[in-house]
């Protein structure tokens, strides 16, 4: 049994050795280097084979996700990101020694199905308001009726889980079954190819247009609420496992970024 766990990265950086993880240049498609020449990190590319490289300034790392999904033979795929990684048991001063390790991918994936981050609790502030007040809404209300018209099932799922839920499982981190992937891989694109189109991008700043990003991480638990409630994915088929951090997070600047978008209505232009 195979498993590929999929290193989202745009740059260099420090990477682990543990072989279940592929490093992967998302957005390599058009990058050159000083010299003109395509810019090569020592890793592999998302613009090889079947892929959509050149929408990664939408996409972000679903780049990845969709190169891995079209590209990739492994029984589970992954994704995680050159910052940040599920955490497994070790607990040295390094970051990159408490990262989960092959060997403890290997027996959660003889239980799970489905490997997912720890949820993201905004206490205050439902996903769809959470969206609402730090980005455009008109991103999500669109994805929304795209989903309405192409899944009319997963509407009251929808609901459910975006109009009155205060947590969420967020930053498109998991690991899943071959099977599972191409099930939602195939359904998370259809919507976003689609929502895409709908809206252009046209105005906005880079950090405003990753707007097709952002909405999967919410629409990514639509998708598990709904198997989980068609008994399609069983509730002990799903383990959450807690992330970090390699660079330090100033979760003050974070905090205060999240409290100015939901009381001042300012909207961060930039990740914390």
């Amino acid at each position: 049994m195979s498993t590929t766990i999929i290193i989202a990265t745009h740059k260099k950086f420090r990477m682990p050795d543990d072989p279940v993880y592929l490093p992967l240049h998302v957005g390599a498609e058009g990058k050159t280097d000083e010299t003109g020449a395509p810019l090569d990190l020592g890793y592999c590319k998302d613009n090889t084979g079947d892929n959509i490289s050149d929408q990664n300034p939408q996409f972000c790392e679903l780049t990845g996700l969709y190169w891995a999904w079209k590209n990739l033979d492994a029984d589970h795929i992954g994704l995680v990101h050159y910052r940040r990684y599920f955490k497994g048991k070790g607990s040295g001063n390094d970051p990159f020694d408490n990262i989960l390790t092959g060997a403890e991918i290997e027996a959660l994936i003889s239980q799970y199905r489905v490997i997912i981050p720890k949820k993201r609790h905004y206490y205050i502030e439902t996903l769809y308001s959470h969206y609402e007040h730090a980005h455009h809404i008109e991103e999500l209300d669109t994805a929304e009726a795209i989903l309405r018209e192409k899944y009319p099932e997963y509407g009251p799922t929808y609901d459910q889980v975006i109009k009155n839920r205060t947590w969420g499982y967020m930053f498109n981190m998991m690991i899943m079954d071959r099977a599972l992937v191409d099930e939602y891989c195939t359904w998370l694109f259809d919507i976003l190819f689609e929502l895409a189109e709908r809206l252009t991008g046209d105005g906005l700043t880079s950090f405003e247009n990753r707007f097709p990003g952002r909405v999967s991480e919410r629409l990514f638990n639509v998708w598990l609420e709904y198997q989980l409630s068609t008994g399609h994915i069983r509730a002990d088929e799903v383990h959450e496992v807690p992330f970090i951090y390699m660079e330090k997070i100033n979760k003050l600047k974070k905090g205060v970024s999240f409290l100015e978008a939901k009381f001042m209505r300012k909207k961060p232009q930039k990740s914390f």
